[in-house]
């Protein structure tokens, strides 16, 4: 509505170009940890020279929940990088997307964790994969990113429509913000401002 940048994610691309694909081809058990870390301060740091904070735009990262083994002793490095460079914890959105199954308790635990520590949360890939309704009852992030296939095409589409006005209205009536994803036409730009959404994220 403002039309200006609500936030930017940070996406993980190799140095030579390399996709995200084959980066995360690469991340494994014994690396995953410190893989993780070196992405958030790499975006944090990115982020504060390209001084988002005085935009008053978000930086959104996304986390792996298996890389976290203790929320408040994981958070340290971001939280050493957010002070060293002077970004704002509260413009900080921790994305998680449910790409596998996981120990529920443990992943609940980081997003109340990060939430009682100033940053905001949010629940990606919504309507794909294991992060749904399950996790949504649980516990109510900040925002909920709604999953490009449910909107690509949704001009055309009356049952996707359907599906996406009902649970804008849920997430409303549960105080989420939506967010909906892989826009990349003026028709579906169109039917979701129909519908009500204001914040949209491209391909």
């Amino acid at each position: 509505r403002s039309k200006r940048t609500f936030a930017y994610e940070a996406l993980v691309r190799g140095e030579a170009g390399q996709t995200a694909g084959a980066i995360l081809a690469e991340v494994s058990a014994e690396n995953r940890y410190a893989f993780d870390q070196n992405c958030r301060v790499k975006a944090i740091e990115l982020a504060a020279d390209l001084e988002l904070a005085a935009e008053d735009a978000f930086l959104s990262i996304n986390f792996l929940p298996n890389a976290v083994y203790e929320p408040r002793a994981c958070i340290r490095l971001t939280l050493a990088a957010a002070m060293r460079t002077g970004f704002p914890v509260q413009k900080i959105i921790f994305e998680f997307t449910e790409v596998e199954r996981l120990d529920s308790a443990h992943v609940l635990n980081i997003l109340r964790s990060y939430r009682a520590m100033g940053f905001k949360t949010a629940i990606d890939d919504f309507g794909a994969g294991y992060a749904g309704l399950g996790l949504l009852s649980e516990f109510q992030p900040d925002f909920v990113k709604l999953d490009m296939d449910l909107i690509r095409g949704i001009e055309k589409s009356a049952v996707k429509r359907t599906i996406v006005r009902n649970t804008l209205t849920m997430l409303k009536e549960l105080g989420v913000t939506p967010i909906c994803e892989g826009i990349e036409t003026v028709g579906e730009y169109d039917a979701l401002r129909e519908l009500g959404v204001h914040l949209m994220q491209g391909y």
